[in-house]
């Protein structure tokens, strides 16, 4: 396991006091910062307080490309099970993984499609026709790809869930992480303790699952999420794979309210070498450095950072996050693994554009109540963004009723443009 940075974290009922650290948005470095407890009962009568982490208020301008995004009112709900980190596969499938479902901690789907769909053969998403036309099936392809009693022996990091997947020319890699549900009672979080890869290459029937050590991420880089491109990396900038690493300040990987994204690159060829992998140390994009402590946030959202995914939107020359975290009625930061329902089930859905991998940011998109129960990590399959790019379809998940897979349409207007695409007329019909 990589070494914890030196962090000490001093608590009581009254407060806590956070000394030294990286610096994030919200935080000042070095800084001595001393926060109150907000009062917080459980389901159990017992008490479930928090720290009072300041206000979600996203640290970034707002978008000068898309100045408007119209959401279709209806969302398909299929499979079940949640996370769903996707890839479009080189034989035009999107394949996919999923946590927590057929009694399977962690398991692998092929979402497909007829041809006719586009009336052109491509088989990609028209976004003028109805969500649910009986035009995609997502199947069940393998129900446990890694046996956590096999390769969980960390009793600290006793599951396993999906981080990111990504096709390269047919062969799929599906990074998976460790973890517990919680060690950190004042702000309790799904903690990532390492994470690797296996690989596959009959679209997820067999597995590799030896491809890289079960330590190949560890600390802060457990939760690897690749950046997506076009089917079966066609289109990528270049000849690298990119992949995002949320991170929180005390030097460790979790599922939600972290702190920010660290950004890593890796030939392609050469993905399952440790050693081939360098990690942005600026926030312009022009330092990369083969030593992990020299990485540094490319998208910094303080406890407020999900496990986000990021791709390409060939059509309008941008790259697209989606983030999550949880919040209180009053938009403090307060993990979904604090409380139980309904208490804890509020998100905050923020999505953001650059011109680069790497930023910089900007927001066009703000929900403050996402979703019925509080939804979670929002993906954008590129098989199913338009030409231009200015329809697209969100996947998501979520808890209860949302705890599947969670498909809505959504359409961007841009600067310039007189009214939204006129696909997204259907998005509220009657």
């Amino acid at each position: 396991m990589a070494q914890r940075p030196a962090w000490n974290l001093t608590s009581c009922r009254e407060g806590v006091t956070l000394i030294q650290g990286e610096a994030f948005p919200g935080k000042e470095a070095g800084s001595t910062m001393k926060q109150q407890l907000i009062k917080a009962v459980g389901l159990d009568g017992r008490a479930r307080d928090y720290i009072a982490y300041p206000k979600a208020v996203p640290p970034y301008p707002r978008s000068e490309r898309i100045v408007g995004v119209k959401a279709d009112r209806f969302r398909y709900h299929c499979g079940e099970g949640d996370m769903w980190p996707l890839t479009w596969g080189a034989d035009g499938n999107i394949y996919a993984a999923a946590g927590d479902n057929k009694g399977s901690p962690m398991n692998f789907w092929r979402i497909s499609q007829y041809s006719s769909w586009n009336n052109d053969g491509s088989g990609t998403a028209n976004p003028a026709k109805l969500t649910n036309t009986n035009d995609w099936t997502i199947d069940l392809i393998d129900n446990l790809p890694v046996d956590p009693k096999i390769y969980c022996q960390n009793p600290a990091a006793p599951g396993i869930k999906p981080a990111g997947i990504l096709d390269i020319d047919g062969t799929l890699y599906l990074a998976v992480e460790a973890n517990s549900y919680g060690d950190r009672p004042l702000f309790n979080r799904q903690h990532n303790y390492h994470g690797w890869i296996i690989t596959s290459a009959d679209c997820g029937k067999t597995w590799n699952r030896e491809a890289t050590p079960t330590d190949f991420f560890t600390g802060r880089l457990s939760s690897c999420h690749f950046l997506q491109f076009g089917r079966g990396y066609q289109g990528a900038r270049d000849g690298y794979v990119y992949a995002y690493f949320p991170v929180d300040e005390d030097g460790e990987s979790y599922w939600e309210n972290a702190d920010g994204l660290l950004l890593g690159r890796v030939p392609k060829e050469r993905i399952l070498e440790r050693g081939a992998w360098e990690f942005c140390a600026s926030p312009d994009g022009t330092a990369w450095s083969r030593e992990e402590q020299d990485a540094r946030p490319v998208f910094s959202y303080y406890k407020m950072t999900g496990s986000d995914h990021v791709c390409y939107n060939p059509g309008l020359g941008c790259y697209l996050l989606g983030n999550y975290s949880f919040v209180d009625p009053q938009l403090h930061p307060r993990p979904i693994h604090q409380l139980s329902w309904p208490e804890a089930y509020r998100s905050q859905l923020t999505l953001f554009e650059a011109p680069e991998p790497w930023g910089p940011w900007s927001l066009f998109y703000q929900d403050d109540d996402w979703g019925t129960y509080g939804d979670y990590q929002p993906v954008f399959p590129t098989k199913w963004i338009s030409p231009d790019g200015r329809c697209l379809f969100m996947v998501s998940s979520g808890s209860w009723d949302d705890y599947n897979f969670v498909v809505q349409k959504l359409a961007l207007k841009l600067a310039g443009d007189a009214d939204f695409p006129p696909e997204s007329r259907y998005f509220t019909y009657r």
